[in-house]
């Protein structure tokens, strides 16, 4: 099993190299799906099981079936139709199959002559005679002695180029044998009270389980992922998990951060300033913000709310404070847009009270930036908002109190850690607050984001209007622009927005300009924009202003308007191709119109054929306009590596573990990582250690 002796070593440390049969190449191939040890590979379970544990009669079979026969040659004939191929009439005395190949020798169709019993294995489909199996695994049975069915079901796992089913099955053969030999290789980091309070096999025996399951096995429940043996795999997962961020917490409260004690009387103006009054969870929310920012411990909370409950004016009462205190602000988006939107709102609730307010992007060149960040490095300027760039390592603060990251999810780990490192003054580091405008179901928030305090706003401010969506086909476009047209005439304005085609920014920029021009040649009597990724920020800012102001009465533009424009007399919204958005981006763009008291409406124009996970998306929207319950929704479509931003940053990668479909373990998890981190805390490292590793270090941002 093994090419040298490392008895001694754990499978957490013993490299999948040992193994014989392993080679340099193959274990180059299996880094690239994050398999190098031992342990990895036991980990890395198989994603559906074949059945070739008993012999189906061939009256048995059904369409679909994957199964194994054992039957005798009748006759053996080559088709010539619109493709060549050889057709192996069998039977087993209780009904007939053909066997179909249409890449063949001749040395094979000799040896399937009429009389030759055969064991076949293969998936059951409708020919034009009856059942058929196409190119079925078989082999010869000669003599009286027949050869045994497996003994387990056959295990089929997610791959990569140039590793074959069969070298994954005969590697983890190898790793199986070495883990019945020396179970102490993979040790049991959850107390056995706990197992029992949880019910929870023992780990080996769930792994040897899962990688070979025996004859008779449920496959329905092995497939839906909720069989007990995966239940003892996914509990310690997100036990790891839970333990992890809070250990992240723990460490977090050793840290200290500014006091943020200041006076109230910018505070105080600013809310008398205000137009209307801040809703019931607004308010519930800054005081938890403010309550927070007042010790010497840094503030880490995620303000969740739904598109136009008013975050930004939390956030601003947050900045408030710190300046009150005498230290800056940095509030980091994600994009150029949606800083200019922060930044037009600053402006025009703090300048009236005198905070400084700077505005940094990667664009800003030469002299124009040197007295940016002079300005920034003297303490001058109170507050800057910007983009990525605000992490570049020419920029220097002064006093850095407070980060506001607005849409997190959207920053890699790195971004966020280094804008912390920024603020670090004197073993200080400053507050955070983070803003999602993706709702976020409560007990999944309080699993992925455990290392944060959570504030949410679910109450939309007085005055919104619901949006009223409807789902046509292309083929009603002039319908649609019609309906843009009579929507103008009542001095009311409209975006229509053109989604990505074929995951290209410029492919997409280009059809928002031939759609901008069509539309200019169908509605003439319009003053129409355009907005999109590859346009000058001082360009993209004037065709906003522009529409603000009410100077032009459509706006076409890529998805680019998703966060952060906020134009009252926009009461309608077309968008082209809905079906290649995600839900979260829908309500996001969605939420663009509505945002005063006229009523409002929202037009999904997507191309057929729809598949049917694109119908359910849009029936969604069509029916509801909550973004919490459309959140949940987009989990179960899309999971919650997608939803949470998490694929393409790195963080909360799950080996095995699903948070939509294992939501309902997740209060028991976090019992069970409480009594761990309390009586067992030597555990706590090794659990860490085993599911999450290096990446446990690029989670503390």
């Amino acid at each position: 099993m093994l090419k040298s002796a490392q008895s001694d070593l754990g499978l957490d440390v013993t490299p999948i190299t040992a193994l014989k049969g392993v080679g340099p190449r193959n274990a180059e191939r299996l880094a690239r799906i994050g398999v190098s040890t031992v342990q990895d590979l036991l980990f890395h379970l198989p994603f559906r099981y074949q059945d070739r544990t008993r012999i189906v009669p061939v009256r048995s079979l059904c369409l679909g079936d994957q199964a194994v026969v054992e039957v005798v040659v009748e006759s053996t004939d080559i088709h010539l139709g619109r493709r060549r191929s050889l057709l192996v009439r069998v039977s087993d005395g209780s009904g007939l199959l053909v066997l179909r190949f249409f890449h063949f020798s001749a040395a094979q169709k000799a040896a399937l002559t009429v009389g030759v019993r055969l064991r076949c294995f293969g998936e059951v489909r409708n020919g034009p005679t009856g059942f058929e199996m196409i190119h079925p695994e078989y082999s010869r049975i000669d003599g009286h002695e027949l050869p045994a069915t497996e003994e387990s079901l056959t295990p089929i796992y997610p791959t990569t180029e140039g590793m074959h089913q069969l070298t994954w099955r005969a590697m983890t053969d190898k790793a199986l044998a070495l883990l019945e030999e020396r179970p102490q290789s993979l040790p049991e980091w959850l107390p056995e009270h706990l197992r029992r309070v949880y019910r929870l096999p023992d780990l080996s025996a769930a792994v040897r389980y899962l990688h070979r399951p025996p004859a008779g096995a449920l496959q329905a429940k092995l497939l839906e992922g909720v069989h007990p043996a995966q239940r003892r795999l996914v509990f310690e997962e997100l036990v790891a998990h839970q333990l992890s961020l809070s250990q992240l917490r723990q460490r977090r409260r050793l840290v200290a951060a500014p006091a943020l004690n200041g006076k109230k009387p910018l505070r105080q103006r600013f809310l008398k300033s205000l137009p209307f009054s801040l809703t019931g969870s607004q308010q519930f929310a800054i005081e938890e913000i403010a309550g927070d920012l007042k010790q010497n411990r840094p503030m880490m909370r995620l303000l969740q709310g739904d598109v136009g409950s008013g975050k930004t004016v939390v956030a601003a009462l947050a900045a408030l404070q710190a300046v009150e205190a005498g230290y800056q602000v940095a509030l980091m988006a994600p994009t150029e847009l949606l800083s200019e939107q922060h930044l037009r709102s600053f402006r025009t609730w703090l300048l009236p009270l005198g905070v400084d307010i700077l505005w940094l992007t990667s664009r800003q060149k030469g002299k124009a930036r040197e007295l940016l960040l002079a300005r920034l490095e003297s303490g001058e300027a109170g507050l800057v908002v910007g983009t990525q760039a605000l992490f570049q390592d020419d920029v220097v603060f002064r006093k850095l109190g407070l980060v506001i990251i607005d849409e997190q999810h959207r920053f890699g780990v790195h971004q966020r850690m280094a804008l912390r490192e920024k603020g670090s003054d004197g073993g200080k580091v400053p507050h955070q607050l983070i803003m999602t405008a993706t709702p976020i179901p409560r007990t999944l928030a309080m699993t992925a984001y455990a290392d944060l305090d959570l504030s949410v706003i679910d109450e939309l401010p007085p005055g919104r209007t619901p949006v009223t969506t409807v789902v046509l086909p292309a083929s009603r476009r002039m319908d649609v622009i019609e309906r843009v047209r009579a929507a103008c005439a009542l001095q009311r304005q409209a975006y229509w927005v053109c989604t990505l085609i074929e995951e290209s920014e410029a492919l997409e920029c280009e059809a928002a300009e031939a759609t901008a021009v069509q539309l200019g040649e169908m509605l003439p009597e319009l003053r129409i924009g355009l907005v999109h990724g590859r346009l000058k920020a001082s360009e993209k800012e004037s065709v906003m202003l522009a529409f603000q102001q009410r100077e032009l009465d459509l706006l076409v533009a890529t998805t680019v308007i998703e966060v952060g424009v906020d134009v009252p007399n926009a009461s309608l919204m077309i968008i082209e191709n809905p079906e290649r958005l995600g839900l979260a981006q829908l309500h996001q763009l969605r939420g663009r119109v509505g945002r005063g008291a006229v009523e409002s409406h929202c037009v999904l124009m997507y191309q057929t054929p729809l598949s049917a996970n694109a119908r359910q998306r849009l029936a969604v929207m069509r029916e509801s306009n909550d973004g919490f319950f459309i959140a949940r929704k987009d989990l179960e479509l899309r999971g919650a590596g997608e939803v949470l931003g998490t694929r393409q940053t790195g963080e909360m990668q799950f080996r095995i573990a699903d948070l939509v479909r294992d939501q309902a373990l997740l209060d028991e998890v976090r019992q069970a990582a409480a009594v761990i981190l309390e009586r067992y805390p030597d555990r706590v490292a090794p659990l860490v250690q085993r599911w999450i590793g290096i990446r446990e270090q690029y989670i503390d941002a």
